[in-house]
């Protein structure tokens, strides 16, 4: 899931684009759901800081948010169907992005339903990145280059994309252990 808002503060900044899609635990992509663009009215949009003016209206999101006749309650009630219908069990599904910390706490102030659905742990491909980038700092520079369009689904994509370029180059089964083998001193922590 990725959201883009109108700036990074949930306490004053609002959700302007939401877009999910849920893949297999090999990184397949099974749906792409609804890519949403939420209506805000000028004044709220005329609170944006100048830089985040800049990037919504590179990408083209201002002129739809501005077009956009979905509501926040309208995007809200849709996305959560479309996760409903892939995984109908609550607290089961982590919630997987770039920088997703951000969209959490906007998920939990706007869309609680969404935040309650997801499971309470979180898949960061920003954490992964910081981690090869220190760790495995030549191998990590040939990782997938981010058009950085800002808009929900590209940006889901992407990280979708760089997931799998981690997973394939630094998550590997040791040639010493069968990859379903865990080490005897890692815990099940559930």
């Amino acid at each position: 899931m990725d959201l883009e808002m109108t700036g990074l503060d949930p306490a004053v900044d609002v959700i302007v684009e939401i877009a999910s899609l849920v893949t297999d635990d090999e990184l397949n992509i099974v749906a792409e759901g609804p890519d949403l663009v939420i209506h805000q009215p000028e004044d709220v949009l005329a609170k944006m800081d100048p830089f985040v003016v800049e990037m919504h209206t590179t990408s083209g999101l201002l002129e739809a948010i501005r077009s956009s006749r979905t509501t926040l309650a309208e995007a809200g009630d849709a996305t959560l169907a479309f996760i409903k219908q892939h995984v109908p069990e609550p607290r089961t599904v982590p919630l997987c992005g770039n920088s997703i910390g951000t969209d959490r706490r906007f998920l939990a102030r706007y869309l609680p339903d969404i935040e309650n659905h997801l499971h309470y742990r979180s898949v960061d491909v920003s954490s992964i990145k910081e981690l090869a980038k220190r760790w495995y700092p030549a191998a990590s520079v040939s990782r997938p280059t981010k058009a950085g369009a800002h808009r929900a689904l590209n940006d889901i994509l992407e990280s979708v994309k760089e997931l799998a370029f981690y997973r394939s180059s630094f998550f590997v089964a040791s040639p010493s252990r069968d990859a379903t083998t865990a080490p005897d001193n890692v815990a099940n922590d559930g």
